[in-house]
């Protein structure tokens, strides 16, 4: 009796070892036969996308952004292009009492770059000195040229056209910008650069 339950007891211990064996030899064969992971794509990791609030070179008449706790509608676009370079400019009307309008620029050059626009008096500015000062504030002369442009809802210009700018880079991410559209009077702004994700995008409808 005792030799018997020895061999019913192999036996078994046996069995089981066989079918740990199926099993592992299964599981084993389940994971070569799924496919590698695909790596990684490479990306820039100061893409616009990653901004909480939306990608400024998205930016259309309809659209609503809020910047410095103040609301504004995306009145119109101007979309310019010289040679293969390319960039946008937008009105954009406050949505306050006063209805304050202001400009933004939008451009890659390599790296996305938005500006804040204020018009400016040109009084007696002229756009061929090298430099210009201003409240204190020294610019020096960056960019010349002319691009073609076409325009998009409220903007003020033409549905298309030419458009001379020269442009005047100061420190700290400020700006003075001339544009003559169609060959009319001198038009000067002021601007400021807009940090990283610090515009809050609200697409609007179409």
């Amino acid at each position: 009796m005792g030799g018997t339950a020895i061999v019913i007891l192999l036996a078994l211990i046996l069995v089981a070892l066989v079918v740990l064996i199926v099993i592992l030899l299964r599981r084993r064969g389940g994971a070569s036969a799924r496919p590698a992971p695909a790596p990684a794509v490479p990306r820039d990791p100061f893409a616009a996308e990653d901004e909480v609030g939306g990608d400024p070179r998205t930016l259309k008449a309809g659209d609503m952004v809020e910047y410095l706790g103040t609301r504004y509608f995306v009145r119109g676009s101007v979309r310019l292009k010289e040679g293969g370079f390319t960039w946008s400019e937008h009105l954009l009307d406050a949505d306050t009492i006063e209805g304050t309008k202001v400009w933004i620029s939008v451009e890659e050059d390599p790296d996305l770059e938005v500006v804040w626009w204020t018009e400016h008096e040109i009084g007696d500015l002229s756009p061929s000195a090298k430099t210009i000062v201003l409240d204190g504030v020294e610019y020096r002369r960056d960019e010349h040229g002319t691009a073609d442009y076409t325009s998009e809802g409220t903007t003020g210009v033409g549905v298309q056209g030419r458009v001379e700018y020269v442009d005047y880079e100061g420190p700290r991410g400020r700006y003075l910008s001339f544009e003559q559209y169609g060959g009319g009077q001198w038009e000067a702004g002021l601007g400021e650069r807009v940090p990283t994700g610090a515009l809050t995008i609200y697409p609007g409808g179409g």
